[in-house]
């Protein structure tokens, strides 16, 4: 047996394909404005990524690139002046922030209908209540759950497990999961036997960050597995000494598994999709708001 492919890059060309419609019957050009501090490699990269994904759409991006050294009250500011901006209609502020910054509090100051990155504590909070809806979802797990859908997986009823409590993918999956009707375990570090908690599971998402954690004896023969993991695995025979992995040992879970996403190809490309979801839907609200 080996499990099917969950392409990521398949479904998320799809969404695009389809926002790129949508940008085009509306009256305003969708903006988004990135805001990055510091020159962190991955941060820099996941930013170029955001930005080339924006124009394949005809989504308007702008760049705000702050040092590394900036103050907490000189970002804030930043980030109230893109508020004003009616140009600007969704706001991203790259993750990690340097240590001498609040994050909690700089995400707080990104106007409620902007926050297409969902962080804001007020679209949490709603997502965490029942018969509430926030205005935007986390990209992550919001690309989780279209992955769950596009491939066919039942999610209503069903035993869900998630690897990792983490505010950016852990928390929220989880209470979408919830919200799909799912029975959801969170596993932490604290977690007592967590192969035999996870050898339950109908459905696992993996986001814990730690590289092929998940072995082929943890899984229930079937389980769907969502792997959020991208951790760098030292490969001499390729040209950059490593190569990127999983939190799933891929290669002896797919043995097991009924469907499963790889890495890279799987919840990447559907966590820009969602971003660029959420920026279009935030310009449709303008406009239907005058």
């Amino acid at each position: 047996m080996s499990a099917r492919l969950i392409d990521g890059k398949a479904i998320a060309a799809d969404i695009r394909a389809d926002l790129r419609e949508q940008v085009q019957r509306l009256p305003v050009q969708p903006g988004l404005a990135t805001v990055l501090v510091g020159t962190r490699p991955d941060s820099v990269t996941y930013v170029n990524m955001k930005h080339r994904a924006c124009a394949e759409v005809g989504v308007r991006s702008v760049r705000v690139e702050l040092p590394e050294s900036v103050s907490e009250a000189e970002l804030v500011g930043r980030v109230r002046e893109l508020n004003t901006d009616p140009q600007v209609h969704g706001i991203l502020v790259q993750l990690p922030l340097p240590p001498h910054i609040d994050e909690e509090r700089v995400l707080a100051q990104v106007s409620l209908e902007k926050d297409v990155d969902g962080f804001h504590p007020v679209n949490i909070g709603r997502l965490a209540m029942k018969n509430r809806d926030p205005l935007f979802v986390p990209c992550t797990p919001l690309g989780c759950i279209e992955l769950l859908r596009h491939s066919g997986t039942a999610i209503a009823g069903r035993q869900a497990v998630v690897l990792g409590r983490s505010n950016i993918v852990g928390l929220p999956v989880a209470l979408l999961l919830l919200r799909e009707n799912a029975t959801v375990t969170v596993c932490h570090s604290r977690t007592r036997d967590i192969a035999a908690v996870v050898r339950q599971a109908d459905i696992l998402v993996a986001a814990i960050g730690k590289p092929e954690y998940v072995q082929a004896d943890w899984l229930r023969p079937g389980v769907t597995v969502i792997d959020v993991g991208i951790n760098q695995k030292p490969d001499a025979s390729s040209a950059r000494g490593y190569r990127l992995v999983g939190d799933v040992d891929f290669d002896a879970c797919r043995r097991v598994a009924g469907q499963i996403t790889p890495v890279p190809g799987g919840t990447g490309p559907m966590t820009i999709a969602m971003l660029l979801r959420n920026t279009v839907r935030a310009a449709q609200r303008q406009v239907q708001n005058g």
